[in-house]
């Protein structure tokens, strides 16, 4: 007989409960046989990011229990918006655009989750195939009359955006009513027990419960973790230049481990049990290590490898990994041709003929950020100042004397962070 892992001490363990329907009813059920669960998203944009990660992982973790996850992309109330965690509305898109993020997205959901699993296979739903052609007057009737407005109004995000100047439309307003139904449709056609969920999200898991209980005369589990925030108080997945995207295109590799590698080591306690697919025990063992080094950020490091190999797959991580060693002190000679391609995106770059390489002082200063004239790269040369692929550069360099990267490239380091790489590609 199959064995299935108790959702409740998993998630429990790795402080990934905030609220939840009766804990032990919920242990009981999910050690007892497979159970679904759904986490929705509403595609506002063509790529997931790293807020939604979470949500993510915690379905990958679900599936890896025995249970089967569900995806539910909101083409349907991705045009009308929740207000949960907002100040103010967001903008509507219309259905083809909705239609073309749903599908984007889809490629790296196939990343994160097992969609040929057999019985406990992951499955991605569109909540526009069963609302979209509802009449309003059904809605009403077979939803609307089943949630009160008291039960709309008592959710926090509600009475905030009442008393905020901006207000709440009737469109976000009745959002909830939509996430509820989505619930009850995938409860009786997907026989989903368990909707999951940040915790702003408690009010929209309840109401669904409630219509299943009502409509359909069956229970139906809730839990959600806590919102995740970062000590210093800027919001998670966030950085001075925007949102941190699962999409390559949009935050590459390279950024996307970076920005796992620099969380504080004050959250890392925190995010390394929640967004790890690591065992405990190997999650202890990194922390130890961390307590004992915290300048080496092994911590960190690990997590920032696990999540980029998860989203952006085995030799993107290890290039982006070894792109970052490179940058930050590392032989330059060792790097391969991905690693290079990677270096390439991330430091500004300039194209040259050989035929300058004899003059050290002229190809210096020709380059932005290395030196603005002549007499300022000399002093460099002479000061000692500056590397190209790896060699410390004298007053008498002569750059056609050191190895190109690839037969191509020759990345110049002035101190320790300034980078610059010179293409001698045609």
């Amino acid at each position: 007989m199959a064995k299935f892992g108790d959702v409740v001490a998993e998630f429990a363990s790795r402080g990934l409960i905030h609220d939840s329907t009766d804990r032990q009813v919920l242990a009981q059920r999910s050690t007892g046989d497979r159970m679904s669960a759904y986490v929705g998203f509403d595609p506002t944009s063509d790529s997931l990011h790293a807020g939604n990660l979470l949500g993510q992982i915690a379905l990958r973790r679900f599936q890896l229990l025995g249970h089967r996850p569900i995806v539910l992309a909101g083409g349907a109330t991705g045009m009308v918006g929740d207000p949960s965690g907002r100040s103010e509305e967001r903008n509507l898109l219309d259905a083809d655009t909705l239609a073309a993020n749903v599908a984007n997205i889809k490629t790296q959901l196939e990343r994160l989750l097992d969609f040929d699993a057999g019985d406990n296979a992951a499955t991605l739903v569109d909540n526009a195939d069963w609302t979209r052609d509802v009449p309003v007057l059904d809605f009403l009737r077979d939803v609307g009359k089943h949630i009160t407005v008291n039960q709309m109004m008592a959710k926090d995000s509600v009475k905030s955006r009442l008393s905020d100047e901006n207000g709440l439309s009737y469109t976000e307003f009745s959002y909830m009513l939509l996430q509820a139904n989505d619930f009850r449709h995938l409860c009786e056609f997907h026989d989903c027990e368990m909707q999951m969920g940040g915790s702003d999200q408690w009010g929209n898991i309840t109401a669904g419960s409630d219509l299943i209980r009502q409509r359909l005369g069956r229970g139906a589990y809730g839990l959600t973790w806590p919102l995740l925030t970062k000590s210093d108080g800027s919001k998670f997945g966030k950085t001075a230049d925007g949102a941190v995207w699962l999409d390559a295109r949009k935050t590459s590799p390279y950024q996307f481990r970076q920005f796992w590698v620099q969380i504080a080591d004050e959250d890392i306690e925190r995010y390394l049990p929640q967004f790890s697919l690591k065992s405990l025990d190997e999650v202890a063992a990194l922390l130890d290590e961390q307590h004992a080094n915290p300048s080496a950020r092994i911590a960190q490091r690990a997590l920032a490898d696990e999540l980029t190999t998860l989203v952006h797959g085995v030799d993107a991580a290890r290039a982006a990994s070894d792109a970052a060693a490179i940058l930050f002190g590392g032989d330059p000679m060792s790097a391969s041709a991905a690693t290079m391609s990677f270096i390439a995106a991330e430091v500004p770059a300039t194209k040259m003929g050989s035929a300058v390489l004899a003059d050290a002082a002229g190809v210096l200063s020709a380059l932005p950020g290395i030196a603005a004239s002549k007499s300022e790269a000399r002093r460099l040369l002479t000061q000692k100042s500056v590397r190209a692929n790896g060699v410390v550069l004298g007053a008498d360099a002569d750059l056609g004397q050191i190895p190109l990267l690839h037969d191509r490239w020759l990345l110049l380091r002035k101190g320790k962070t300034t980078y610059h790489l010179v293409d001698f590609g045609h």
